[in-house]
């Protein structure tokens, strides 16, 4: 009997519509014959066009195309394959946020990237670095659409310092961020950063692992945001507004530090108990089981005691080279990771936390939680 090739159809029974897709387009990205569309308004997923297999099958993966299995990020064995691939064995089970090579806090040095960024701007001093040391061409990053009033986070290309700074800072609604790379593409990159929640961040890895071809060699950077949960745009006029007469179109800034913190045009400062948030959690965040983005080169969090400093957890062999370049340019101060125990374990609690949401009927690997620590 020949070796099964997985395809469309088998993705979108074990993964689009069983609860796992997190919507982190990759499969779309992979896909060579441009027959799966992406949903940027009401699930967050993707799907297929009627003219070729209708919605849960495809006649080109009947005909052994696999591209869009294999840069799933949560399809079948991921989670092993990918640790396998970036480092070589699989992780133990104390290694519930992840293989790391480092743990340290980190923020850049650059005073107008300090400024613009989020939690001491590392991840834009990264891009910046990047971009300026010949290491990457472009980085696909997010955007607030139009005037940035909308708070609508869509997907953007950056290829220089000034692209950078405009897309600084975090929003906490979704952007498929993997969708902006056939742009990266038309503009002439081969060498491509990408910036996502865990999600997002290990198509790269999973793409690598299984040999999904032109897509997986153009990634040269995956950076990872650490991410318990998005939340829909509906939060906005039915939380924000409803209920603290905040409106989006005045929201200058927000954050989440135990609270959401949010900032107003006026110059003024709210705070929003994030319980009250819950309800409009993202579908596509429900099931997933990776918080500290455990599948990037370099994976960053602003969880920690200190306001601009980020704690930073350097995973791979290429995210090592880069920082340690980094630091020695002086484009990013460091200390220990150690400074700041609280985060570390914040780390750690919100990776067991969200492990525990991988459902007992998928594979099991995710939902592997730590031995219990010493006292």
């Amino acid at each position: 009997m020949p070796p099964e090739k997985p395809h469309w159809a088998h993705l979108f029974e074990e993964v689009v519509t069983s609860g796992l897709c997190t919507g982190c387009s990759a499969c779309v990205v992979a896909c060579p014959y441009d027959v799966l569309g992406y949903d940027h308004e009401t699930t967050y997923k993707p799907f297929h066009v009627e003219a070729t297999g209708g919605p849960g099958n495809c006649t080109h993966g009947e005909r052994g195309c696999t591209l869009c299995t294999r840069a799933c990020p949560r399809f079948r064995d991921w989670e092993p394959e990918i640790d396998h691939h970036l480092f070589g064995r699989p992780r133990a089970d104390s290694e519930v946020a992840g293989i790391a090579e480092q743990v340290l806090l980190a923020r850049a040095t650059d005073p107008a990237l300090h400024e613009a960024g989020q939690d001491g701007g590392l991840v834009s001093a990264i891009l910046v670095w990047g971009l300026e040391h010949d290491v990457i061409d472009a980085a696909l990053v997010s955007v607030l659409e139009g005037d940035g009033t909308s708070w609508k986070a869509v997907p953007t290309v950056v290829s220089d310092r000034a692209g950078v700074l405009a897309t600084a800072g975090s929003r906490y609604t979704y952007s498929a961020n993997p969708l902006a790379y056939a742009s990266a593409v038309e503009a002439g990159a081969e060498r491509i950063a990408l910036v996502g929640m865990g999600c997002q961040a290990s198509a790269p890895a999973v793409m690598a692992a299984r040999k999904a071809g032109k897509v997986a060699r153009r990634f040269a950077l995956s950076i990872g945001l650490m991410c318990s949960k998005t939340f829909d745009d509906a939060i906005f006029p039915e939380l924000f507004e409803a209920r603290y007469g905040l409106r989006r179109e005045d929201i200058s800034k927000m954050n989440i530090k135990g609270v959401f913190q949010v900032w107003t045009r006026d110059g003024g400062y709210h705070e929003v108990p994030l319980k009250e948030a819950h309800g409009w959690t993202r579908d596509g965040c429900t099931s997933c089981p990776d918080f500290a983005a455990e599948h990037a080169d370099v994976s960053t969090g602003g969880i920690g005691a200190f306001d601009d400093w980020t704690l930073t957890v350097v995973r791979t062999p290429r995210g090592k080279e880069l920082f340690t370049s980094m630091v020695a340019d002086g484009a990013v101060e460091v200390r220990p990771g150690d400074d700041d125990p609280g985060a570390i374990a914040l780390m750690r609690k919100l990776s067991t936390l969200s492990r525990r949401r991988w459902p007992a009927t998928a594979v099991p690997t995710p939902r592997r939680l730590p031995a219990p620590q010493p006292a």
